[in-house]
């Protein structure tokens, strides 16, 4: 099935493949087989990937949500507050997430060695358990170049590295979150041309939360870039989606994003409207690669989408099952 996954060509394809990947995960997750139990759905009434019920990713913070009976190779969790429950992600076989991430990107930026990939992630390294961290632990390596690498606290040699290696006209992946590149552009300022500056979200309760058009307009100014990229993943997935500026997200062949109404969440919306946020990740196929997220968004006619928010706890429908 891996290979299938990872070679779609279209949407037929796509299509054929969820319906697989939607029965081989209705046999074998038990989270999930209880969960459209309750929706009274059975895959032959599923003739479309629309009529596909979507896990809510809060289950995954309280069940193991596995549709394999190999051993669990690694555990990912989110980050959180203290005291506050984490979701779990049990992945039995990395190689499905170690293909996607390295096609996704190459999808996206061509070959990984033609990078030097530096990494601002202070607040992912200083817990166990992030998939962020392990992706770019791997591109990292497979970038094959001596000078990537992880930064911490040590921003003036990073904010020295990024200026020599542009001097040397070297293609460059900055990737940080967001607070930690704030930091470093409020201590140096620079006027890079080939460094691509990718962050990945959120202050992380280190700085007062800022809109987008607000982040990508001082992070612009201080790194001297024309764009911003952006990352879409999360703990969950095994996939991610890369905007190459003005939030506007683009999805690898084997990921897709659909929107559902927010009163009503077994309704999926058109295109151009906006509603939560409807994973479908087919790297994902021993756990669920059916998720519906606690974002908002919309999805444009091209399926490239953007994220416009997030639901509170208090708007969140559809969830009463929770108890499963």
């Amino acid at each position: 099935m891996r290979e299938q996954v990872f070679n779609i060509k279209d949407t037929n394809d796509f299509t054929r493949i969820s319906l697989e990947i939607f029965n081989h995960q209705f046999k074998y997750n038990r989270v999930y087989r209880s969960f459209c139990d309750l929706l009274y759905i059975h895959p032959s009434d599923v003739k479309s990937i629309q009529e596909i019920p979507f896990l809510p990713i809060q289950f995954f913070k309280t069940k193991e949500v596995i549709a394999s009976k190999d051993d669990i190779q690694e555990v990912f969790s989110s980050s959180g507050t203290t005291g506050s429950i984490t979701s779990k992600h049990y992945v039995t076989d990395l190689h499905w997430y170690e293909q996607s991430y390295l096609k996704g990107f190459e999808h996206f930026y061509g070959n990984i060695e033609d990078y030097v990939v530096l990494a601002l992630l202070p607040n992912y390294l200083e817990r166990k358990g992030s998939s962020l961290v392990y992706m770019v632990d791997d591109l990292i390596k497979k970038s094959k170049h001596e000078e990537s690498g992880f930064y911490l606290s040590n921003i003036d040699e990073l904010a020295n590295k990024l200026k020599v290696l542009d001097t040397q006209h070297q293609k460059v992946l900055l990737i940080g979150v967001s607070f930690a590149l704030l930091d470093l552009i409020e201590k140096y300022k620079f006027n890079l041309q080939n460094t691509i500056v990718m962050e990945t979200g959120g202050m992380k309760g280190r700085r007062k939360e800022l809109i987008r058009e607000e982040l990508h307009s001082l992070l612009c100014q201080g790194f001297g870039v024309q764009q911003i990229h952006s990352e879409y993943g999360m703990t969950e997935l095994l996939s991610q989606g890369y905007s190459k500026g003005n939030g506007i997200f683009n999805c690898p062949p084997w990921m897709r994003i659909l929107t559902r109404d927010t009163e009503d969440p077994l309704t999926i919306k058109s295109n151009g409207t906006s509603g939560g946020i409807n994973v479908i990740d087919l790297a994902n196929y021993n756990s669920c690669s059916f998720i519906a997220t606690q974002d908002l968004g919309k999805v444009h006619s091209n399926s490239s989408f953007e994220i416009i928010g997030r639901f509170d706890n208090s708007d969140i429908r559809g969830c009463n099952l929770m108890v499963l």
